[in-house]
């Protein structure tokens, strides 16, 4: 690798892990374990100059003589940092109250994940605990700050995240989830004791204290200023089309105006409504698309009944996948993938499932979070299209081969370009379909309607953010036009509320790759090879979807 590259990557990602140290512990680094993130506006100038810094001094390197895996580094390096800045100058912090990814729920999911492997880093978690209320003052400020200008966060954000708080608040405190990190291994009893009663004081003295403060802030300054369902979306903003223009260059790496998105999505639910009459025929005897919405979406029979049911099929959706994916892959991850039940404080707002990157260090396995409450809203037929895009071969093969490669700059193992990331598990639901991984008629109507909520999120998201959309227009659509369940139409529509443009990210990445994946067939001919274009299309970690556009092309060229 180009020394030059070398060093720029080296130093962006230590930039990267001082700034994010939470994330950094989730990786396995400790070496900011006692910090929280600066949430302060002249913290988010700061990373803002440095940012376009970084992406400067990779633009200013001659790609001519690099080699193609140097170029790839530079280009991916001027993506994530150049997109990282762009979004802090739209200023979301100002009005980021979000009940789905709000610090308040992501904090405590974070801290049952911590691996401690010694005192030093036990000690460090203390530390950061005792820094929790400073974090939520902060985000308070920034609130303040868009309230001033009018860039509020809109009600039923505030709402849901008022509720979170109080039943957080509510939870005993030797029940608090910030008490859930493990101990290091070789701790005594004794030593365990006394570090859980040190967490425990922060828990009374800070955290406690930096939730109640945050509830007063939102019930009494925010909540009364907050944008009404009728004006959820961005695009009521006084910079709105600005913030949104931005959120979907970041989150598709492309060039596309939410008009265009908008476009795509309705022309995708189209599309679909014939692979619906001809799987609705073999699975329900049903022909009528609104029909099969409706049996799939109101039948009880199709429903589980207990949450034992949900996790044991998602985890044998996940074995079988395990069982035949060297069949399709040359490259395998060396780290294991396991089920985690999500917390019952995140469960009611949160997805469906998602996933969690394994550590660095070996020491937490890649984590598939499945959501097993209010089982009789949850679908049998979904269940295992959901794990095979959250598991294997979806996040987890992508991201953990990702962290296993050689060669590469850390950055580029874990950089999360939402468009190939979120693009590549909703192509792995497809894909499994071709490795007749779906164990019935039934269960492959599951990948369809899942293909109708992400052709739905591109209608929805724009509707809201680019056309101005009330919160009721964007669930009367997807309830009109896919066969989701009413309770995870309302928890997504909210959730679009809340991260603008990332739910634009699955169908806008998942139709490229087929594209490139059908263009590289025509191009080959018999002499395609599936295991080879899934590793070298993952092989590079995550990029953006016009440099894996010239990676496939130079791979048609190069293997002919």
């Amino acid at each position: 690798m180009s020394m030059e590259i070398a060093r720029l990557a080296d130093e962006y990602w230590e930039f990267e892990l001082r700034t994010n140290p939470t994330t950094a512990l989730l990786l396995g680094d400790h070496r900011h374990g006692g910090e929280m993130e600066d949430l302060t506006r002249s913290a988010e100038d700061d990373a803002i100059g440095k940012l376009h810094g970084f992406a400067a001094r990779a633009e200013a390197i001659d790609p001519a003589p690099l080699s193609g895996e140097d170029r790839i580094t530079r280009g991916v390096l001027v993506e994530e940092a150049r997109g990282k800045a762009r979004e802090l100058e739209s200023r979301m912090a100002e009005f980021d109250v979000n009940p789905s990814m709000g610090i308040h729920i992501q904090l405590p999911q974070v801290a049952a994940q911590i691996s401690l492997p010694g005192p030093d880093e036990a000690e460090a978690i203390v530390t950061k605990w005792s820094k929790m209320k400073d974090t939520f003052e902060q985000a308070v400020q920034r609130l303040r700050q868009g309230a001033a200008f009018n860039r509020t966060p809109p009600q039923i954000s505030v709402e849901k995240t008022i509720d979170q708080l109080d039943r957080y608040l509510a939870v005993p405190v030797a029940e608090d989830p910030f008490l859930s990190v493990s101990p290091p291994e070789s701790f005594t009893e004794e030593e365990t004791t006394a570090w859980r009663a040190r967490l425990e004081e922060q828990v009374i003295a800070a955290i406690r204290p930096g939730y109640e403060m945050y509830r007063t802030a939102l019930v009494e300054e925010i909540l009364p200023k907050s944008r009404p369902q009728e004006k959820t979306g961005l695009r009521w903003l006084p910079d709105g089309e600005s913030v949104y223009d931005k959120a979907v260059r970041r989150h598709t790496t492309m060039r596309m105006g939410a008009y265009d998105v908008h476009e795509i999505g309705l022309e995708a639910i189209d599309k679909l409504a014939d692979e619906y009459r001809f799987m609705g025929a073999r699975a329900l005897g049903l022909t009528d698309v609104e029909e099969i919405h409706h049996q799939l979406r109101n039948d009880a029979d199709l429903r589980f009944e207990t949450s034992e049911q949900v996790v044991a099929a998602a985890a044998d959706a996940m074995t079988r996948a395990q069982e035949a994916i060297p069949q399709w892959f040359g490259r395998l991850p060396q780290a294991d993938c396991v089920m985690v039940e999500m917390p019952e404080l995140a469960a009611e707002e949160a997805p469906l499932a998602f996933y969690l990157p394994p550590t660095t260090d070996g020491s937490r396995p890649g984590s598939y979070f499945i959501n097993s409450t209010a089982p009789t809203t949850r679908t049998r037929f979904e269940a295992e299209a959901l794990a095979f895009h959250e598991s294997i071969p979806g996040h987890h093969l992508q991201i953990a081969i990702a962290q296993e490669l050689r060669g590469v700059p850390e950055f580029q193992k874990h950089a999360l370009i939402t468009a190939f990331v979120e693009g590549w598990g909703l192509y792995a639901e497809r894909l499994c379909d071709e490795m007749g991984l779906y164990s019935g008629e039934l269960e492959r109507m599951g990948m369809l309607s899942f293909d109708s909520w992400r052709a739905c999120r591109l209608v929805v998201d724009t509707g809201m953010h680019g056309l101005g959309w009330s919160r009721q227009e964007a669930i009367e659509y997807m309830t009109a036009n896919s066969p989701q369940a009413h309770n995870n139409i309302e928890t997504e529509i909210d959730r679009y509320i809340g991260w603008p443009g990332q739910a634009l990210a699955y169908m806008v990445g998942r139709r490229e790759i087929m594209r490139l994946r059908s263009m590289a067939q025509q191009e080959m001919g018999a002499t395609f090879d599936i295991k080879g274009f899934h590793d070298m299309a993952l092989g590079s970690g995550a990029v953006p979807l016009p440099m894996l556009a010239q990676m496939v092309v130079d791979w048609t060229t190069n293997s002919q």
